[in-house]
């Protein structure tokens, strides 16, 4: 099995095997969500105090909270073409 890191922001790297959902964090669902998993201890802050732009699921019920755009966070999980040439 292969292991793929992914940069959260601010020098977090998460399992990307790992994830199962990546949100935006208006809802009152995922709000929800967020309060849950702090009253079970299941809650990884990485904003370093900015605003929380993306929730991050886990399949193991963390929760993390990430300050870049879910967009951003999912094109890193598309693998780069740089290095590739075209024969």
């Amino acid at each position: 099995m292969d292991i793929k890191l992914i940069n959260i922001g601010f020098g977090n790297i998460i399992s990307a095997n790992r994830v199962i959902a990546i949100v935006s964090p208006e809802s009152a669902p995922i709000k929800r969500v967020i309060t849950d998993a702090r009253d079970r201890g299941e809650l990884v802050d990485a904003t370093y105090g900015r605003r929380t732009r993306a929730v991050i699921v886990m399949d193991s019920g963390h929760i993390i909270l990430s300050a870049i755009q879910p967009e951003t966070v999912a094109h890193r999980f598309i693998p780069s073409k740089e290095g590739a040439t075209d024969t």
